[in-house]
């Protein structure tokens, strides 16, 4: 408690109650919804955009425009050509992550699944084994460990050191700091959201202290509309991380 405000810890920000099959595997909370929800609007905007129309109208313009924007954003640059058969993936990691991101601003659920860290890192060991398993199917078993831990051109003796190093970074940390990214990042954001959030409320109700009513008031709608701003940016760069492990895992050049 701080100058008579309480403030929610940590565990209960990020917590919520299960309210479908409590204190089971399978039980049902806020953050579950948001999965669910998430994962329809995916792919509610392709099957609503797959229409045979010869001018692209509503949501079959706004699959075709999102399907273009990761081809040529990320696709194309990362990848290649030949990593356009990898865009269905990308683009739906995009707009799956992008929708959990931005329920964090959305008026009674105000959570971005993204906050906890079990769904960044299950996406990040999802893209993990896919770029693992490409590199492996591209190069074969020894080429692609090769491929993944050689440095060409460098001094034999410095293999000794640059080896064990790209094998902790690419083998062992590359998940992790791929999940962590879109975690901390989105965790922040809420805890900032929140702490706002109870000033503005405690401030509400306080006698001369409601003078001070407008900063946090303004805190709020400033840090709502930058935490737009970085749903969309943290779904991209996720996404555009995956695209550059997948084209450094297949790419014949080091």
């Amino acid at each position: 408690m701080i100058f008579g405000l309480e403030f929610p810890p940590i565990s209960h920000i990020v917590s919520w109650p299960d309210f479908l099959f409590e204190d089971t595997a399978f039980g049902i909370n806020k953050v579950v919804l948001v999965y669910f929800f998430a994962a329809i609007l995916t792919i509610g905007i392709f099957v609503l955009g797959n229409k045979k129309q010869a001018v692209p109208t509503g949501m079959q313009n706004l699959a075709e425009q999102s399907v273009e924007f990761i081809e040529d954003g990320i696709v194309m640059q990362t990848i290649g050509p030949d990593g356009l058969k990898w865009a269905p993936y990308l683009t739906s990691t995009f707009f799956f992550i992008l929708f959990c991101n931005i329920f964090e601003i959305v008026p009674g659920i105000q959570m971005p699944a993204t906050a906890r860290i079990a769904l960044p890192l299950l996406l990040a060991l999802l893209a993990y084994v896919l770029y693992h398993g490409a590199g492996f199917i591209e190069h074969g078993p020894f080429g692609y460990i090769k491929h993944a831990l050689i440095v060409p051109d460098i001094p034999i003796a410095m293999h000794l050191l640059v080896v064990p190093i790209e094998f902790v970074s690419k083998f062992l940390v590359q998940p992790f700091s791929h999940s962590v990214r879109l975690f901390a990042n989105l965790l922040a954001g809420h805890i900032l959201l929140v702490t706002f959030a109870v000033l503005t409320s405690a401030l509400w109700t306080a006698n001369w202290t409601a003078i001070f009513l407008p900063l946090p008031f303004l805190a709020v709608i400033f840090f709502t509309a930058f935490e737009i701003l970085v749903s969309v940016l943290q779904a991209y760069v996720f996404t555009l991380l995956a695209g550059v492990y997948i084209g450094a895992a297949v790419s014949h050049e080091h």
